[in-house]
């Protein structure tokens, strides 16, 4: 009778320690599950450089969501505008095409949204045949405003009926924050745009990112009902400012460039002051203006994603990154799988 018992208790111990094995490998493959590292490709010629190259390696980066085309408005017709060109051989990455709709297409009635949502995926479809495409996703970026809300949503609906693919859409703070007013596409995700918050001006703010606005909006996150990917910025501008007007929006410009020049003298933590009349990247700076410098740190992409895990109502599946280009990478190259660590913080 002992051995008997003996063998049934070191059966269950068995089945137990089966159990507490099992759910503890199930809470480490969970915990190890993370969103993927995506990037955004915005310019009009698609060929990578060997330091993008390294980056996406480093960062295991599958997708790219590029830029296909911009849809604008004229003579009342909606137009393509900007097609990329593809000259990257044998394309070993998924490719999300984005197309980017101006809302002046979504206002004017005179446009006939079947018509636009059936020309717009022919034309997806020639370029990926042509370029030896095969994609599985589309994406739709439109800042639709309260008067192009009906239009905007009747034209996803007519995207998806035309197209066999997975559909998602772009989400600014604001569509987020009044959803119940500005309405939700019919899609299978949507990719919330975590940057350009504020006004371009000539003051202390940063317009690409500033805590305090996101935080007046990321709150609603957890009651919106949609699947959301994340959308950070890792690009800078310069704001060319004349007294106290801003005049331009220069690209590609950051404290580095600015503190290598002579021409420039930098007043405080943003700002910088012309001392001697310039000609740089074809734009003029007349001696007395001032550059502000808006770009993002490590810092800040910490306490984005620190922000967001607290308010979203569920982890992303892609973190994309606006966007890949290696101006941009520059400040992240002694650290090549930072964007990872990003990722690692939803």
């Amino acid at each position: 009778m002992k051995v008997y018992y003996y063998k049934f208790e070191l059966k269950v111990k068995r089945i137990v320690i089966g159990f507490v094995s099992f759910f503890l490998l199930l809470s480490c493959s969970e915990e190890q599950v993370q969103p993927e590292v995506s990037f955004y490709y915005w310019k009009t010629i698609f060929q990578l450089n060997n330091n993008e190259k390294t980056i996406l390696e480093a960062n295991k980066v599958s997708k790219i969501y590029v830029r296909y085309f911009d849809v604008s408005l004229k003579d009342k017709e909606a137009i393509p505008l900007l097609p990329v060109v593809f000259k990257e051989k044998k394309i070993r990455y998924d490719i999300v095409p984005v197309i980017y709709i101006k809302n002046e297409v979504m206002l004017e009635e005179a446009v006939n949204l079947e018509n636009m949502a059936r020309n717009i995926y022919t034309f997806i479809a020639q370029m990926n045949d042509k370029n030896g495409i095969r994609c599985h996703e589309i994406q739709i970026d439109c800042d639709w405003t309260l008067k192009s809300k009906d239009r905007y949503l009747k034209f996803i609906e007519d995207f998806k009926k035309i197209s066999t693919k997975k559909l998602s859409a772009t989400i600014r703070l604001h569509q987020v924050k009044y959803y119940q007013k500005t309405g939700i596409p019919n899609v299978d995700k949507g990719v919330l745009m975590f940057y350009n918050m504020g006004s371009i001006a000539p003051d202390n703010l940063n317009s690409i990112y500033d805590r305090n606005i996101a935080q007046s909006y990321i709150r609603s996150l957890h009651k919106f009902p949609l699947q959301l990917d994340i959308a950070l910025p890792i690009y800078s501008w310069g704001i060319h400012i004349r007294n106290h007007k801003v005049i331009k929006v220069v690209g590609k410009l950051d404290h580095a460039e600015l503190e290598k020049d002579t021409h420039f003298k930098k007043t405080d933590g943003m700002h910088f002051t012309v001392v001697e009349s310039v000609i740089r990247g074809g734009n003029y700076y007349k001696k007395g203006d001032v550059v502000k410098i808006e770009c993002i740190t490590k810092k800040d992409l910490k306490t984005m994603a620190e922000d967001l895990k607290e308010h979203l109502a569920g982890q992303p599946e892609d973190i994309i990154f606006y966007d890949l280009d290696s101006f941009n990478l520059k400040a992240y190259n002694d650290d090549e799988q930072f964007f990872k660590k990003v990722a690692g913080w939803f």
